[in-house]
């Protein structure tokens, strides 16, 4: 064992070299865009939170409320104890994915414990040998592990490029059964976003089958908060539209809108729905209920729409071209330990904003991701501009 731990103290040494250590932090909620950490309450913009649900008391008081001080109630419990093949499908399963349905024009929804949990069983489930799945070379790591476990081949192109897309189906697309084509929707170290409806026209002129992860596009996009696809008119032609609960939904969980038979086909297939326990019945009462005032939350989206606008705007008069009109703002610096410094700056001024770096975005791009809530005012925001 002693060699082993010595490869292993070697390797955190080269990690913390080079400025790519990573250690847990003790960070709490405070409601309105704030968390408390090291003592300070301070503003966050690390967090997913991008309308505010997570951090708001009295919505949660609201959802609370419903159920007129009944502890008791089944609907609160705090464990399936079960996986959903078995005992743990209760009836707050189905009211989300009602609600789910109807809020993307009644085609078939189906809830999973978390987006990885998506991510590393849909393709899997439905790649096999002798198909092709192509990925956008910077989707998430959760879609890249599940490329790994798939049966099929599998290619990227570069990122957001279509025209390479195109060249890549037109030259090999008769060479496999099927071929699936898979990319986020709004990407989430950059903040920019692809023509979805190119995207689509591309899938059906070669006969493809589409996933796209809209992971930080629902709640902030589109009619009713239904994500990028809708905004675009293209949700109904995309074959499988992946959300997720844990980020402008302030709840956790994930879900995928498709066709009725690939619902079941995923139940009977899908290795990271059929092996792992429910969500507990509270968590899904609290997700339809997030998702359902999150529909109304219109003034939010658009402020969201504006804060991305300013902070752009301060680092175009920076110097830095940051393109795009999403909550996500990248502000690349490049060296870890650069960036590491930047973060510390930004600490002493009041903000939680972690630096990103190697092997979550490429070497050489370490950079602060400003993730911004609607929780959050543009006078909370003032100082970053001389920060800049």
């Amino acid at each position: 064992m002693q060699p082993f731990l010595d490869d292993i103290r070697a390797d955190l040494a080269a990690l913390k070299s080079g400025g790519n250590y990573r250690a847990l932090r003790e960070i709490a909620p405070e409601g309105d865009g704030r968390s408390r950490y090291d003592g300070r309450v301070l503003c966050n913009l690390s967090s997913n939170d991008y309308l505010g649900l997570a951090g708001d008391a009295e919505l949660r008081e609201d959802f609370y409320r419903q159920y007129n001080g009944d502890w008791r109630t089944p609907e609160l419990a705090l464990s399936s104890a079960s996986s959903r093949l078995l005992t743990g499908n209760t009836p707050a399963y189905a009211r989300l994915e009602t609600a789910l349905s109807e809020l993307y024009g009644g085609r078939a929804a189906l809830v999973f414990n978390s987006g990885y949990h998506a991510n590393i069983g849909i393709l899997p489930a439905l790649a096999k040998a002798g198909d092709l799945v192509i990925s956008d070379k910077l989707n998430h790591a959760s879609i890249i592990d599940g490329l790994r476990i798939c049966g099929a081949e599998f290619l990227r192109y570069p990122h957001v490029d279509l025209d390479r897309l195109e060249a890549t189906l037109a030259s090999r697309r008769h060479e496999y059964k099927r071929v699936f084509v898979v990319t986020e929707s709004i990407f989430s170290m950059d903040g920019d976003t692809v023509d979805l409806r190119r995207l689509v026209a591309l899938k059906e002129r070669y006969d493809c089958a589409l996933v796209v992860d809209e992971a930080h596009a629902v709640g902030v996009r589109g009619p009713k908060g239904a994500g990028l696809c809708a905004e675009q008119g293209v949700a109904e032609r995309v074959d499988v539209l992946i959300g997720t609960f844990g980020k402008a939904l302030g709840s956790t969980g994930a879900y995928a809108i498709m066709a009725p038979e690939l619902r079941e086909y995923l139940i009977n297939h899908m290795r990271s729905l059929i092996f792992t326990t429910g969500l507990p019945p509270v968590v899904l009462n609290w997700s339809c209920f997030a998702l359902q005032r999150s529909a109304a939350m219109d003034r939010e989206r658009a402020e969201l729409t504006r804060l991305g606008a300013m902070l752009r705007g301060w680092l175009c008069e920076a110097g830095r071209d940051v393109p795009g009109d999403t909550q996500i703002v990248p502000y690349v610096i490049g060296e870890a330990a650069a960036a590491l410094a930047a973060a510390q700056r930004f600490l002493e001024r009041g903000f939680i904003v972690f630096a990103i770096r190697p092997p979550t975005v490429p070497k050489g791009t370490s950079r602060l991701r400003f993730s911004l809530s609607a929780a959050l005012r543009a006078d909370d925001l003032a100082p970053i501009r001389e920060l800049l």
